[in-house]
């Protein structure tokens, strides 16, 4: 019988995990372990225009909005067309049962943003990533994933990558977490990014000593979700030549969605502290900057957003979506080439015309200023198409 298993779970993973005799599309059992299969294969295509200079041939800009990334000075080339598969992504999830009536967990997943690979001239070739990867055993999460810190739930249908960018917390990182009723506690990976002294390129120090501590409160109903979540973390930054300084930084993040009538929501997301650094608009502003006297100095920052999301019909739906960033940046330490705010606006259209398969037309305007005063805008028209399985 578990040669039959085997078998049968081979010929399943070669033809992607089709559908077994007796067995869902997408599991299978070795053992006592059921495998999970799913993921979604997605192809986008993008053209983008910047008021203010442009972004490079590689850059990530160019795959999906980073805030920080938006130029504010350069010579126009006029639109840029990207078209990519990176979205993509696969996962793995087991779900073993223990002798005392307990499940084991286990996740794997990848995807392919973010990475090296073969060049648009010949092979478009992307190496994979690992996005999350951890397992999960009574109330205890120990792995790679969001961090406590974010609220996915929070995040709207979007054909971007992230879809409110500027005003949500973003991240996934490795952890132990603890969840009960509504409740979490985590320590996380720490780690530092600083502003050098007067400006200039990010230092990411890799210098904690301590993990970051995330504890949340979670409330859900028919109405939907609210989620409170603080942070409190060490920055630390040690050159070996003179700077060595450990500063407390602290933030707090408010989350949730709200169901409305015929499938429709509202979801909304605010964050603000003092240092939160890497866990806000994906690092658009660093947490610290180094004073003159080689001290750190926490940056503060206030982030918002919010989408609404209309269902057309069984078919059709849209969001519509505003998110921005605010930086209180002192600027004799940190200079004036840096992120001062960002804000952008989206709209989209999907269709799917069955459940697996969605279509998708999304525009993007988004606006950052620094503290120079210069300032550039993008504009940006996406298209997808999505299986996901």
């Amino acid at each position: 019988m578990m040669k039959a298993t085997i078998k049968n779970t081979a010929i399943a993973v070669s033809l992607g995990l089709t559908a077994l005799s007796g067995a869902s599309a997408n599991a299978t059992t070795i053992g006592d372990t059921q495998v999970k299969f799913t993921g979604y294969i997605k192809a986008d295509a993008m053209v983008s225009n910047y008021s203010e200079g442009t972004l490079g041939a590689g850059s990530i800009g160019r795959d999906f909005y980073i805030p920080s990334l938006t130029p504010v000075s350069g010579t126009d080339e006029g639109s840029q067309f990207d078209a990519h598969i990176r979205q993509s992504r696969f996962r793995f999830t087991t779900n073993t049962p223990t002798d005392e009536g307990d499940i084991i967990t286990g996740v794997l997943e990848l995807d392919f943003i973010v990475t090296g690979g073969g060049n648009e001239r010949i092979s478009n070739s992307y190496l994979p990533r690992v996005r999350h990867a951890f397992i999960k055993y009574n109330n205890w999460l120990i792995g790679q994933t969001w961090t406590t810190f974010m609220d996915v739930g929070a995040l709207p249908e979007s054909l971007d990558f992230i879809g409110t960018t500027d005003g949500i917390t973003f991240g996934r990182q490795m952890m132990v977490r603890y969840s009960n009723n509504g409740f979490q506690v985590a320590l996380e990976n720490p780690e530092s990014t600083i502003t050098p002294n007067g400006g200039g390129s990010r230092i990411v120090t890799d210098d904690n000593a301590v993990p970051d501590l995330i504890a949340t409160y979670t409330t859900k109903g028919d109405w939907g979700h609210v989620k409170l979540a603080g942070l409190v973390r060490q920055l630390s930054y040690n050159n070996g030549a003179g700077i060595d300084d450990d500063i407390t930084s602290a933030g707090i993040s408010i989350t949730g969605k709200y169901k409305l009538s015929g499938g429709d929501d509202i979801r909304f997301s605010f964050n603000t502290g003092s240092g939160l650094g890497r866990y806000a608009a994906l690092n658009a502003s660093n947490g610290a900057v180094i004073t003159a006297d080689g001290n750190l100095e926490a940056i503060d920052s206030t982030g918002y957003a919010i989408a609404y999301r209309h269902v057309w019909n069984a078919k059709m739906r849209s969001s519509f979506t505003f998110s921005a960033l605010d930086i209180d940046n002192e600027t004799s330490l940190t200079g004036t080439s840096v992120t001062q705010s960002t804000y952008s606006t989206r709209a989209n259209f999907l269709y799917s015309p069955t459940k697996a398969l969605t279509f998708g037309a999304e525009y993007t305007y988004a606006k950052r200023e620094v503290e120079s005063g210069l300032e550039g805008d993008m504009n940006r028209l996406q298209v997808s198409a999505k299986y996901a399985f």
